[in-house]
């Protein structure tokens, strides 16, 4: 079984899509994992049978072999087909996944699950794979399955857990632990399922064309959220907790100047309700347009400020920081083959790996 957390991102959004940070030297997103996990589980099985299933969607399909389903166009759970097309595991099993994220909240539990689906099948097929090359797998089988381009940062809360800088620069891409406290973040921060999922991918193509084609005022927007990405950086490295509160409110100003559907009337109602009883900031997660929104509030306000969200009909998700990322507790090889191929070869452990 393999488990990664979601994220929430608190600056620099969207500036993480290939190639829109190249046009801003020096951008960074800030982000930080949510203990709501996604998950994966594989299971070997008799013959060349292969059932895909996914828990929380209700969707699965069976496939007589991996020739049958490499061969089919259309899947019923494309996220684990198109990851069993590329690692090509031999045999029959069932491959059985889990989100604990409501559907397009916004907190990236597609890509956490595509993290937790690639290690996963990297461990049953015995292939070495290192944390970078399992996000840029991860990453370029989600655009081919969304159709758009994908942004990176979602995958590192799931590979490593923590509070993140992701470093967007000209050479590399490249993460940063932030040294901030677990607990200085549960202690401020709220999360809110809007109930309206969106489809980040849209929102995200929208703002993405409108940027290459030239759009001065985007352009402006996203030169003016990279500098707050890079305060924000500072800001929490520092411990400034006034400071991020006043970079989150702005960040939110400008994210919300680029397109008019990133922002609705229920989440201009959200944040003004949560200002009136203690909140000091917010803005929704990840492109928008619904999903979950994070309230940054005063300490001593939190539970006032959960009231009265609760009160007009506000999902509030319960969270921890998570403190480790991706978790491979256990992947049963074949029996008819207790030394899945390549064995020799066995992939390289991580951090929060557990045999």
């Amino acid at each position: 079984m393999a488990q990664a957390p979601c994220r929430a991102d608190l600056a620099g959004a969207t500036i993480d899509l290939w190639p829109l940070y190249l046009f801003h030297p020096g951008s960074v997103t800030v982000n930080f994992a949510l203990s709501i996990l996604t998950t994966c589980r594989l299971t070997p099985l008799t013959g060349k049978a292969i059932h895909l299933k996914s828990l929380d969607t209700r969707h699965e399909e069976r496939f007589p072999d991996l020739e049958a389903l490499c061969c089919a166009k259309k899947f019923k759970h494309p996220l684990a087909a198109r990851l069993v097309q590329f690692f090509q595991p031999e045999g029959g099993f069932a491959l059985e996944t889990t989100s604990e994220s409501p559907a397009g909240a916004g907190i990236a539990g597609s890509s956490a699950l595509m993290i937790a689906t690639t290690g996963a099948l990297a461990r049953y097929t015995g292939r070495r794979m290192g944390r970078e090359e399992m996000r840029v797998l991860a990453q370029n089988v989600e655009a081919q399955l969304i159709n758009v381009p994908t942004g990176c940062q979602d995958y590192y809360p799931a590979l490593y857990g923590g509070v993140s800088a992701i470093h967007l620069d000209t050479d590399t891409v490249r993460r940063e632990a932030l040294p901030v406290a677990p607990e200085e973040i549960e202690a401020r921060f709220l999360l809110v399922y809007t109930g309206a999922p969106r489809a980040s991918g849209i929102n995200n193509w929208e703002v993405f064309k409108a940027h290459v084609d030239g759009d001065q005022k985007v352009i402006r927007n996203f030169e003016r959220m990279a500098e707050i990405s890079r305060a924000m950086h500072d800001a929490l490295s520092r411990g400034d907790w006034d400071e991020a509160a006043r970079l989150l409110r702005q960040e939110w100003k400008f994210r919300k100047s680029n397109y008019a559907r990133i922002s609705t009337p229920l989440i201009d109602r959200l944040v003004a309700v949560a200002a009136k009883n203690g909140g000091r900031a917010a803005k929704v997660c990840g492109a928008g347009g619904g999903g979950c929104v994070v309230f940054m509030v005063r300490e001593d306000a939190k539970q006032r400020v959960a009231e009265a969200l609760r009160e007009i009909g506000a999902r509030l998700l319960p969270f921890r920081v998570a403190r480790e990322g991706l978790v491979i507790s256990a992947v049963k090889a074949r029996e008819k083959h207790p030394h899945p191929p390549n064995a020799g070869r066995r992939g390289a452990p991580n951090p929060g790996e557990r045999a």
